[in-house]
């Protein structure tokens, strides 16, 4: 029991540093993206942080694995270059009973991808669908930042306010560049709005109406000498209303209960994706505790590339099985589990392979040897 909770302390806590490292760079690059998306006024500011919570589930779900395959060699691979491994290894432990302890700490992080991956993950990609929702329901009046060029999603408006005041109700210094659709194959032009001050008014039936105030309007194409000046007082112009669509479409969504009842092929294909995301920590458990033995000459980093290129492949056939599995070139009944007895079979033929390597040769070195005479 002393060496078996030896050797799960060193497993989990190698892969909690490497999950971590992996969760930071992963996350940070996706707020990168959707900071942009803010940026350009897609997004609203306020909910970037909420957006993250929610996915973070379903980062959880594939950095756990690559971690704890991380974390078995980088913590096996140490011992080994200490030679802690190799005093281990003189006390009888096999490859065979270090596999069997090694695959306690991994159920624990199975049923922990499982829990992620059956239902965390989908509420979490449903709650994501329900804020886009709400953020395509938003004007660009609801995400404008003073002082700022903002495009609308389409490209199609520009909007510039110098000052954003009164819960964003009052706007001073306004600019609008609309483009406008083509007529009769032509190019539409473009319709310039410039005004001192601006106001949105909210009515009881939930329209919105940009009120201008003292400014100008010009009516124009670009690179053409046809342009239309207007002043004006005061000018109107009645926002899209927003709209909050409750529908979502994304399969990632749907409930794990619903998949387990539904004859579809993709959601099958889903269902078997949720399902190989559990099985793949035994899976490379199996792979990474023969791999992770190293000649403490060599290093413990000599085989961690071929490692993880091995895993990127596993990962990538699982991806693209399930893709095929999507367009049924792929029976339902072979799905991923085809991919899974495959590097399965891979990690018991590392497992086994050094052993009956060594009885090979030293069956050869005792048939080589003469018989004494007396």
């Amino acid at each position: 029991m002393i060496v078996f909770r030896y050797l799960s302390r060193e497993v989990l806590i190698t892969m909690s540093a490497v999950s971590a490292v992996l969760l930071v760079i992963i996350m940070s690059g996706r707020f990168i993206k959707y900071l942009a998306q803010a940026a350009q006024g897609m997004l609203d500011p306020g909910s970037l942080f909420m957006i993250m919570g929610v996915r973070l589930p379903g980062f959880l779900q594939l950095i756990l694995p690559l971690g704890l395959f991380l974390g078995i060699l980088l913590a096996y691979g140490r011992l080994y270059l200490d030679s802690e491994m190799t005093v281990l290894t003189a006390t009888g432990m096999s490859q065979q009973r270090l596999l069997t302890y090694t695959l306690a700490p991994a159920l624990l992080v199975a049923l922990i991808v499982a829990w992620l991956s059956l239902l965390l993950a989908p509420q979490g990609i449903t709650q994501m669908q329900l804020l886009l929702n709400k953020q395509d329901a938003m004007t660009e009046f609801d995400t404008l930042a003073p002082g700022r060029f903002q495009s609308m999603r389409d490209g199609s408006r520009v909007t510039y306010t110098e000052t954003l005041a009164n819960e964003r109700t009052q706007l001073g210094g306004v600019f609008i560049s609309d483009k406008n659709p083509p007529r009769n194959g032509k190019d539409g032009g473009v319709s310039l709005l410039v005004a001192t001050s601006g106001e949105q008014q909210i009515h009881a039936d939930g329209s919105r109406y940009l009120i201008l105030k003292d400014g100008y309007r010009y009516d124009g194409t670009p690179g053409q000498a046809d342009y239309r000046a207007i002043k004006y007082d005061t000018y109107g112009v009645l926002l899209p209303k927003p709209e909050v669509s409750s529908e979502i479409d994304d399969r990632d969504a749907i409930p794990t209960s619903e998949l387990f009842a539904s004859d579809d092929v993709r959601m099958k294909s889903e269902l078997q994706w949720r399902l190989s995301i559990p099985l793949l920590v035994f899976v490379v458990t199996v792979l990474a505790v023969p791999l992770s033995r190293v000649n403490p000459r060599q290093g413990r980093f000599l085989k961690l590339l071929p490692a993880v290129l091995l895993y990127m492949t596993y990962l990538a056939l699982l991806i693209a099985g399930r893709g095929m599995l999507d367009k049924g070139k792929i029976p339902l009944i072979l799905g991923l589990w085809w991919i899974h007895a495959l590097f399965l079979a891979i990690g018991l033929l590392l497992l086994y392979w050094e052993p009956l390597r060594l009885k090979l040769a030293a069956a050869r070195a005792n048939s080589g040897r003469e018989p004494k005479h007396a």
